[in-house]
């Protein structure tokens, strides 16, 4: 294919904030539309640089590395557990999961009791006040376009349906070990050590943004060779 690159006016900007493990939504218009109406152009290039352009049907994209197997890192065990979490606090009290964490918000006055409640799993997240509760999740939360905050809540995005769909991938394997009457043990995930073999869950798509993190090309660089590369296929 190949690429006019007149037509992707806001190139910089949409793999800036996709390099940094952004989730570009309809809360961004114009990033969100430029990606909508290039999407086969955007998909190509960025395929030029390792990277896997992701269209979410719920109205989102994301991307994923080649090696879309790499170990979940402390970020996204850290958001995942949160939504574990949020997910049997918010059943417990009547409310509907889905219908919170999809487009719904979080009260900032609802944090302490949760907090108070799971202490000893926010502990493996190495959490255990509101300050750092607010700085390690939900500040990652609204910095990666999972949620965004507002005056006294933090308002759920679409990309939580990534978490969400882990969630429910869980209950659905806790509901059939229960139908098969099996003693299957389904804990809570937990945080594991980098350096251990484990996963925190085996997915299809197991969450990974360490590659964001710790990348050792800059964005600058990613970007210049694979147009670089791009107009030597064409030429």
């Amino acid at each position: 294919m190949h690429l006019d690159l007149s037509e992707l006016s806001q190139l910089a900007p949409i793999f800036r904030e996709l390099f940094k493990g952004y989730h570009v939504s309809r809360r961004d218009p114009e990033l969100y539309a430029q990606l909508s109406n290039f999407q086969d152009q955007y998909r190509t290039l960025f395929k030029a640089l390792g990277f896997e352009l992701v269209c979410d049907t719920r109205g989102f994209y994301y991307f994923v590395p080649d090696n879309a197997a790499a170990q979940v890192n402390k970020t996204a065990q850290r958001l995942a557990l949160f939504t574990f979490i949020l997910v049997e606090h918010l059943a417990d009290q009547g409310r509907d999961p889905i219908a919170v964490l999809d487009g719904g918000s979080l009260g900032r006055d609802e944090l302490p009791s949760l907090l108070e409640k799971y202490r000893d799993l926010f502990i493996q997240a190495e959490v255990q006040t509101q300050e750092e509760l607010e700085e390690k999740i939900m500040r990652r939360m609204t910095q990666l376009g999972f949620a965004v905050e507002e005056p006294g809540i933090y308002r759920f995005l679409p990309p939580m349906h990534r978490f969400l769909d882990v969630c429910l991938s869980v209950q659905q394997d806790r509901d059939l070990a229960a139908s098969l009457h099996s003693v299957l043990p389904l804990p809570t995930p937990v945080l594991i050590d980098e350096d251990s073999d484990e996963k925190l869950l085996q997915t299809d798509d197991p969450l990974d943004l360490s590659v964001f993190d710790e990348s050792e090309e800059s964005e600058e660089d990613a970007m210049a060779r694979a147009i670089a590369e791009e107009q030597e296929l064409d030429a």
